[in-house]
């Protein structure tokens, strides 16, 4: 916490906002001068990013903390940036910029991934920053799990019911491999992973489908 326009002084200041990624991986942020966590970061760009699963339902899900410095972006670059945060944000693409403006986390120090109890790592930065992630992952995202959570949620909880009746099951990840899944039990949550039977990367919505139905199908028989 800055000294500026605040009484607590050297406290951190956590808050929440929505961000963007560039091609890179370096997060981008949509920020109006008049908030706090702005001031902070023009006072001292030092901050950490928490990033959590979709469907975040408590500790046993997957999370990530990204340790870096954030700069307002150049005026030059708040039109480029504008463009990778509506990419993200269909919202934004009919409002307004007003006096929010745009800025980068420009340096990744760290990066700490915690996947569920027991799974810690520290990643690498720079195999982070080269690495592209999975096609099915990028196009679509949220609004990809929705459909298929409408379709398969129910047969999904069927299917990992032969090993014990479950209450709930939902995906909250997909990538060309397979889908992860939030079990619900009772009280008791777990997060499993279903690995597709496809002999190709699943790289849209549509061989998402197809490589569940599989899957369904086959344990039916």
């Amino acid at each position: 916490m800055s000294g500026m326009h605040h009484r607590r002084a050297g406290y951190p200041f956590g808050s929440l906002v929505d961000f963007a990624n560039d091609s890179m991986g370096h997060p981008i942020f949509s920020l109006s001068p008049l908030a706090i966590h702005t001031r902070n970061l023009l006072s001292d760009p030092r901050c950490t990013l928490v990033v959590q699963v979709p469907g975040w339902s408590g500790l046993s899900n997957a999370r990530v903390t990204i340790f870096g410095d954030v700069y307002p972006l150049s005026a030059e670059q708040q039109e480029w940036a504008h463009k990778q945060y509506v990419a993200k944000h269909q919202q934004w693409a009919s409002q307004q910029w007003g006096n929010f403006y745009y800025y980068r986390m420009q340096n990744i120090s760290d990066i700490y991934f915690i996947g569920g109890f027991g799974t810690v790592a520290w990643v690498d930065v720079k195999q982070y920053e080269t690495i592209q992630p999975d096609k099915i992952a990028v196009d679509g995202g949220e609004q990809s799990l929705k459909e298929l959570n409408a379709i398969f949620s129910k047969p999904l909880r069927e299917f990992m019911s032969a090993e014990g009746e479950v209450d709930d099951a939902a995906l909250i990840s997909v990538d060309s491999k397979g889908i992860d899944i939030r079990v619900r039990q009772g009280a008791q949550f777990n997060i499993q992973r279903l690995a597709f039977d496809v002999p190709y990367k699943v790289e849209t919505l549509e061989e998402a489908k197809r490589a569940l139905h599989k899957i369904i199908k086959t344990s039916s028989k």
